[in-house]
């Protein structure tokens, strides 16, 4: 009576051992297909940060050919807009502007702007349109350079130029940038002697819009 007791036990015990070892066979087979579950999650992640990166298009324009461009490039993109302005406006007369402009320049100055960018840390990638002033940026924008951290973000440069391109101001935006990476920039000709000049570059510009296909942008 023992002997079939334990018989018995023995073939209950092995049923069990079936079981379990078909319901953990099933369990790792699924735990198998659940790297593809984790794939399809990160790519919806990825997708959600590429639509939730920001691009801003920031811009200081004396004569208006700089304000024209970075306006194409905001159009192109979706990029958002924000003027570099002073609390001390540059005189209409160039001789006059140039002066002012050589003082500031000299004397490394910070002058002061009239607002301030919203949420800067949502922003990973930057448009910077200016002129060349006396081979560098104006000071205005050394101001806006000093005022965020741009870390971790991309600073794609655009100069509007008479005929020195970009001229040092590359380095010196490196150099109040630390930790940012300076991408391709693009430099177009076009110097106004006023304001009231009219625009000196073509809108929409076809240069602006292959550079932006280059980036990817």
């Amino acid at each position: 009576m023992k002997k079939h007791c334990f018989l018995l036990f023995a073939f209950v015990c092995a049923l069990l051992f079936v079981f379990v070892g078909c319901g953990r066979q099933h369990v790792q087979r699924s735990e198998a297909r659940s790297p593809l579950a984790h794939g399809e999650f990160s790519s919806a992640q990825a997708n959600a940060q590429a639509v939730d990166s920001k691009i801003l298009v920031a811009f200081f324009s004396w004569s208006g050919n700089a304000r024209a461009l970075a306006g194409q490039i905001a159009q192109e993109t979706g990029g958002d807009l924000f003027e570099i302005r002073t609390v001390r406006t540059y005189p209409d007369v160039y001789r006059e502007a140039v002066r002012e402009a050589r003082v500031e320049i000299r004397g490394n100055a910070r002058p002061a702007l009239t607002g301030s960018v919203t949420g800067m840390e949502g922003y990973s990638t930057v448009f910077l349109c200016y002129p060349n002033w006396f081979n560098t940026m104006p000071m205005a924008v050394f101001t806006f350079l000093d005022s965020y951290d741009f870390s971790g973000k991309t600073i794609y440069p655009l100069v509007t130029h008479g005929g020195r391109r970009f001229g040092r101001s590359l380095d010196d935006m490196q150099r109040l940038c630390p930790g940012t990476a300076i991408g391709e920039g693009l430099s177009i000709r076009a110097m106004s002697r006023s304001p009231h000049d009219g625009l000196k570059v073509n809108i929409p510009s076809g240069d602006v819009s292959s550079w932006l296909s280059r980036l990817g942008l």
